[in-house]
């Protein structure tokens, strides 16, 4: 059984999931929590393997009360607001559901959660060394599958995105914080506001510049810090 916690400050949101969880067998409803603090305090006497998370909420947001749980359970994101899931991602998060999201969409997300073994693994880049991981890209009213390992960067123009590989370019209509979304969140850094690069394929930072293959990507200023930790 998957003991579950709810916490959102909308009731209506605890009866849409709660009804989705009932039709699904071995989910078992733990609590409704409608702020972090009263999940916190739930928390530190009870276990739960999954918690439905909403992000916008009073006293503690819900990535700050993620934060502060030393050894988190498995969690799935719900909530109306997309700019927030790349950060979601870098916590470790199972999935990112958007409101409103239909039953579909969410038995994808719990499926997720219920079948890996760990959560750090659900987004990994290469199951194994014969297992390519690859992503679908709409473009020109076709669909092109693309191996993750070879994008090189994506560039945001507009509500478009250059998906830059190392054989061909790919224009997509997206924005580059939702396509970053769908790709393992370990494999990719933002490094601009319209710029998120593949980290192993980086051969040099110069100054505000990161040289990958013949291309030059401009390094951001509110970027730097996190591109610098990551290869110190």
């Amino acid at each position: 059984m998957t003991k579950y916690l709810i916490i959102d400050d909308e009731p209506i949101a605890h009866d849409i999931i709660k009804g989705y969880c009932d039709l699904l067998p071995g989910m078992q409803f733990q609590k409704n929590c409608y702020d972090a603090i009263e999940a916190l305090d739930y928390l530190s006497e009870y276990h739960v393997d999954l918690i439905f998370l909403d992000l916008n909420m009073p006293k503690l947001k819900g990535f700050a009360f993620l934060k502060t749980l030393t050894k988190p359970p498995k969690v799935i994101v719900t909530t109306a607001y997309k700019e927030f899931a790349l950060e979601g991602y870098e916590l470790n998060i199972v999935d990112y559901l958007l409101k409103p999201f239909s039953f579909e969409r969410f038995l994808k997300a719990v499926h997720k959660a219920t079948n890996s073994q760990d959560k750090n693994e659900v987004r990994s880049i290469i199951k194994d060394e014969n297992t390519i991981e690859t992503i679908f890209l709409r473009s020109n009213k076709k669909y092109i599958q693309v191996e993750i390992k070879e994008i090189l960067f994506l560039e945001s123009a507009g509500n478009y995105v250059k998906v830059v590989t190392a054989k061909e370019t790919i224009t997509i209509r997206d924005k580059i914080s939702d396509l970053l979304t769908k790709l393992p969140v370990d494999y990719f850094v933002k490094v601009h506001k319209s710029f998120a690069v593949a980290k192993t394929h980086i051969k040099s930072i110069e100054g505000n510049r990161i040289f990958i293959q013949e291309y030059e990507v401009p390094l951001g200023k509110m970027y730097r810090t996190d591109v610098y930790n990551l290869l110190t």
